[in-house]
């Protein structure tokens, strides 16, 4: 059983702006994060704790400026929390082992697959390509990245 969780060395190794958005609850700018028009296929995992978090087959293009998905992969690797600031009321999305900041989740994705579009800062991913996923340990979730999803 693999072991997932938040390392001085992983937070040393992260860029200032990975920093900034999974330890200091920041967000990018919409349209500027690297895996937003990814299209490979693959699964995303936590930057600071290399959970888990979201497969290629549930991203969808929502043109918030965020990458989107309907469902986290592993859901026991995602915590949703009330987040009241900015004078609004959100979820708010945090990985359970790296307590790294997510993104949040709304209610307004894909009525078919569920309705929810989980909106996730680029910079609180690592995107792991389907041909690596075994290698790096992630070969369990081989059969939820199906080709042609992404």
């Amino acid at each position: 059983m693999t072991t997932y969780e938040k390392s001085d060395a992983a937070i040393a190794a992260l860029t200032p702006e990975q920093f900034r958005v999974t330890q200091r609850d920041g967000t990018e700018r919409p349209g500027t994060g690297e895996l937003l028009y990814n299209k490979e296929v693959g699964i995303y995992v936590d930057v600071v704790s290399g959970e888990p978090l979201f497969a290629s087959a549930d991203k969808f293009e929502s043109g918030c400026g965020w990458p989107s998905f309907t469902k986290p992969i592993e859901p026991a690797h995602v915590n949703e929390l009330r987040d009241a600031s900015l004078g609004m009321v959100r979820t708010e999305v945090r990985s359970a082992h790296g307590d790294s900041h997510l993104g949040h989740v709304f209610p307004d994705g894909p009525q078919d697959r569920g309705g929810l579009r989980y909106c996730i800062n680029s910079a609180s991913l690592r995107f792991i390509a389907k041909s690596e996923m075994e290698s790096e340990g992630y070969g369990a979730y081989l059969d939820q990245v199906e080709e042609g999803n992404a």
